[in-house]
């Protein structure tokens, strides 16, 4: 079995602090610029899972690391160079303590609260007699609160947003139009693919003024993408969709009396669960990207990492 890198505990210079999230840690050096990586550890119903998938990092890095080129004129992104394969260096920004979600189709967490019949997901009024998967008439954003480890997002309206002063009125414009412009951009790109992008989120920032994207983006941490071809007849048949999205990990989960509420257990991850997630992954780098995936030697992940961000901070001098 290929190695996971689920910790780093890295000091490099000028560091002032570090930042473990459910899956990046980020390294700030000189509140300048940010070293992202991208670890193998995988979360679900935000909780961090036992085991971590080999690959998982390379794959969410280097997805995001070709779609924020491909996006630049759309809106200015944090990224400034990727020196290793599971690596983001970019500049430093104060972000927004929201996540901003964009939905072109009723499913996951919306359709289950759909289905116990919520008819308005923040502040949208949604209509009467929606199916599973339908697509909504035009992408709708809902935003949710940023949790910090161990605390769940919560949903929350422009209003909300507003009133609590996550974001000027301005901000808030800029982040909705941002946020439609780069899910119109990820759906054309999928469709060349054979694929719907179905929901994602992106995270932004501000620096000297400007509002930037940050984060990840049109991964499948953050995305779920079901397969255009069969879309329709298995949608008129109430059938499951065909997806490629970490949907599947948590459907797996909740088939195993877990979906992170208290006094619940996650359920054993043996070798072969374990390989089959890293193979799905696999699947939707090269969907998504048209391109083979080279998986690089997982042999000394921490040393290879530590070395290439050396060099680039470094040659930054």
């Amino acid at each position: 079995m290929k190695k996971a890198l689920v910790k780093t505990d890295f000091l490099f210079p000028g560091q002032k602090s570090v930042y473990h999230g459910k899956v990046r840690d980020v390294y700030n050096i000189n509140d300048d610029v940010l070293v992202m990586i991208a670890t193998d550890r995988i979360s679900a119903f935000d909780v961090i899972l036992p085991e971590g998938i080999p690959y998982k990092g390379q794959i969410l890095n280097q997805i995001a690391s070709k779609f924020l080129d491909q996006t630049t004129d759309i809106c200015p992104n944090w990224k400034l160079t990727s020196p290793d394969p599971m690596v983001t260096v970019g500049i430093c920004c104060k972000g927004f303590p929201i996540e901003m979600i964009v939905r072109g189709y009723l499913c996951g967490s919306a359709w289950r609260a759909y289905k116990n019949g919520i008819r308005e997901l923040c502040g949208i009024k949604l209509p009467e007699g929606m199916r599973e998967n339908q697509r909504f008439p035009e992408p709708i954003v809902t935003p949710t609160t940023k949790a910090e480890i161990g605390e769940h997002d919560e949903d929350i309206s422009k209003e909300e947003i507003l009133a609590r002063g996550l974001a000027t009125p301005e901000e808030y414009a800029i982040l909705e139009k941002y946020t439609l412009g780069l899910f119109k951009r990820g759906t054309e790109i999928a469709e060349k693919r054979g694929l719907i992008l179905v929901d994602t989120k992106y995270e932004f920032g501000k620096r000297d003024g400007k509002i930037i994207l940050m984060d990840e983006i049109h991964t499948p941490d953050s995305s779920r993408y079901f397969y255009k071809e069969g879309f329709e007849k298995r949608f008129e048949n109430g059938e499951p969709q065909k997806q490629l999205s970490k949907e599947f990990v948590r459907e797996w989960l909740m088939a195993n009396g877990f979906q992170g509420k208290a006094g619940q257990q996650v359920p054993e991850m043996t070798p072969a669960i374990v390989e089959s997630i890293s193979d799905r992954y696999i699947e939707l780098f090269e969907h998504i990207t048209g391109e083979s995936f080279n998986k690089e030697n997982t042999d000394n992940l921490l040393s290879r990492i530590e070395k290439n961000v050396l060099a680039y901070l470094n040659n930054k001098k």
